[in-house]
């Protein structure tokens, strides 16, 4: 039987924090960089939470009721998270929504509506059965809400009204990336703990653990988030997209660069992530401009330098806030070609290779 685990760089902030159970709030939003194990982090405090013989504040591994949680069906354990969300963790049912809910390829068939990316209020709603019973260990009941940015505006105020009379002996761990697009009603009802960071030394270290080869560079791509380059050593060839690559070697040269072409290979991604890698170069663009290191693509060190020598502090400054704009818009847009190929040349432009920014 094994225990849900905390990350090493988790294990000494988890026991100070577990140590006053006995005295818990009823409610805690657990938030910091993404990509750090803040999901794992609170799968693992509800491990604890439930344990019936904790050590040292941690789920002891043995008992049945961590025996449960290990198998995925501890009655006292509930996950509420987006049905894609659900889906990607394997999920065959969507559990969240109780006696209610419909399986998962009905829900997904094309039949019936696709999976929501939202925490819909019906799954906060269905909880109502669940708090009306008594634990079936005689200890508390964790529901955990993940990310806590899915929440609608209707499903966080029947949140609310749920934790302004908390039902006894339950606890909500709240997940969060950035706890300022939450409600602050919402925010006001629940304890903060806010999970650091890990040095470079630590994460590289279990990242070398994992078998990672070259984790200084996964690292870096991640921002410094050792799960996500994990996460992202396991799924992509390189840390640096290759067509990142190419673009930012067109940029330094000047000429010879295939807009169209490269419109075409990111436009088959979702915009939401290719634009990030657009913001986290000229972050590091902006980052060399001001004679510190970069953050992402060390490996692109040749081709930033020039950059941010040819482009003004203004210049880097401005096209930073558009492409947040265009971060904004990401999911609205109607023809993902015509959207990536525009704002490819709008930095085209701004890195002097066209003759105006494209509109």
């Amino acid at each position: 039987m094994s225990a849900a685990q905390f990350f090493p760089w988790q294990v000494e902030v988890a026991q100070q924090w577990l140590a006053q159970r006995e005295r818990f709030a009823h409610a805690w939003l657990v938030h910091g960089l993404a990509g750090i194990g803040k999901r794992e982090f609170v799968f693992a405090a509800a491990a604890a939470l439930m344990c019936e013989s904790p050590a040292n504040g941690l789920a002891c591994g043995q008992c049945l009721a961590c025996g449960w949680v290990a198998k995925g069906n501890h009655p006292d354990l509930k996950r509420i998270r987006p049905e894609t969300l659900a889906l990607e963790e394997g999920a065959e049912q969507d559990e969240d929504e109780g006696s209610e809910s419909a399986p998962v390829a009905e829900v997904t068939g094309s039949s019936k509506r696709a999976p929501s990316k939202d925490i819909r209020v019906e799954q906060i709603r269905s909880l109502a059965p669940w708090f009306n019973n008594a634990t079936h260990r005689s200890g508390f009941r964790v529901a955990l809400i993940y990310p806590a940015e899915a929440l609608t505006h209707i499903s966080g105020n029947a949140l609310l009204k749920v934790l302004e009379e908390p039902p006894p002996a339950t606890i909500f761990l709240l997940v969060a990336d950035a706890p300022d697009r939450l409600l602050p009603t919402l925010l006001s009802r629940c304890r903060r703990l806010p999970l650091a960071t890990p040095s470079a030394e630590i994460a590289q270290a279990w990242l070398a653990e994992q078998k990672i080869i070259n984790a200084a560079a996964w690292l870096a791509a991640s921002g410094g988030a050792p799960v996500l380059a994990k996460k992202m050593a396991e799924t992509q060839p390189e840390p640096c997209p290759e067509w990142l690559s190419t673009f930012a070697t067109s940029l330094e040269k000047g000429s010879g660069m295939n807009v169209g072409q490269l419109a075409d290979t990111i436009s088959k991604e979702p915009a939401s992530l290719w634009i990030e890698l657009l913001q986290r170069l000229v972050i590091d663009m902006n980052l060399k401009a001001h004679g510190l290191e970069v953050r992402y693509f060390p490996m692109l060190q040749k081709s930033l330098t020039v950059l941010c020598a040819r482009l003004a502090v203004a210049q880097l400054s401005e096209l930073a806030d558009w492409l947040n704009q265009q971060r904004r818009v990401a999911g609205h847009t109607l023809n993902g070609k015509l959207f990536a190929h525009a704002v490819l040349q709008r930095i085209a432009a701004a890195c002097q290779l066209s003759s105006a920014p494209a509109r």
